[in-house]
């Protein structure tokens, strides 16, 4: 009894001993991460997608991107805690089938590394449909991007295949834009709510059978080109077809200093 007592005191005492030297080496390895954290850069990726990597979604994106980095063997900066993952955050999410000249993502850089350097890096370990635009590194008071999004320009034009015998795209886009109001239904997580679409249209032209939006990005308002094409074929008394349009975000802002838009790679500078 008394051998088997002291038995499970030592067992005791290995296993507090074994507890706080994992005490300690989680507190050291926070603190590693902390003062790493503290010397990490932050840089701003653009990049475009094309061909078959528009039918790619936005989280699966994001890993693609995770995979892209370590091939290109970037020396991008983890979370802290039990199961890490890379420091980095998106633009506005594109939707699936939507081809894009601005898209961004922000990195967080343990090492100091050439702007050109990293965006040939990165570059090389990218397959056909994704190129990568530019790289700037950010101040360190720079908010990321998907915060940071203020507003998104898009062209939209008809598929090929999809066109209506006697009918021009943009003719009418003026006519709908001169109203007063043009009141949509929009759906949210929760519920559906009545908004005045030209409070979050901030500019538009045509050109050709093209049309130009810049509409509101933001959190919260965020709106999708579809939505516009739905309130205008309702103007026109159409229906639309699946997949008769062509959508391309051409670009994505933020709003400076004085609350003007500017794209988000104004941010930021070459290394």
């Amino acid at each position: 009894m008394r051998q088997d007592s002291r038995r499970a005191s030592a067992l005791n005492r290995a296993a507090d001993c074994e507890f706080f030297e994992a005490g300690i080496f989680e507190a050291e390895r926070i603190e590693d991460n902390n003062r790493q954290k503290e010397q990490c850069m932050k840089y701003r990726i653009k990049f475009s997608k094309y061909n078959s990597m528009i039918f790619i979604g936005h989280l699966d994106m994001m890993r693609y991107f995770q995979k892209a980095i370590r091939r290109a063997q970037i020396p991008i900066a983890y979370s802290t805690g039990y199961s890490p993952h890379q420091i980095m955050s998106f633009a506005a999410p594109l939707g699936v089938g939507l081809y894009s000249n601005g898209e961004y993502a922000d990195l967080e850089l343990t090492q100091e590394i050439g702007t050109a350097e990293c965006r040939e890096k990165l570059q090389k370990a990218m397959v056909d449909g994704v190129d990568i635009l530019s790289v700037k590194v950010l101040p360190k008071d720079a908010g990321n991007a998907m915060a940071s999004v203020a507003a998104a320009g898009y062209t939209i034009k008809i598929r090929s295949g999809h066109e209506r015998a006697g009918f021009d795209f943009t003719k009418a886009f003026s006519d709908f834009m001169s109203r007063d109001e043009i009141m949509i239904e929009k759906e949210t997580k929760k519920s559906t709510k009545m908004l005045n679409l030209k409070d979050f249209i901030f500019d538009y032209k045509t050109d050709g059978q093209e049309i130009y939006l810049l509409v509101d990005a933001s959190s919260s308002g965020n709106i999708k080109p579809s939505l516009v094409m739905e309130a205008y074929y309702q103007f026109l008394h159409l229906q639309p077809e699946p997949f008769e349009f062509v959508v391309t975000r051409e670009e994505t802002y933020t709003r400076d200093q004085n609350g003007q838009l500017v794209s988000l790679d104004s941010v930021g500078d070459d290394l």
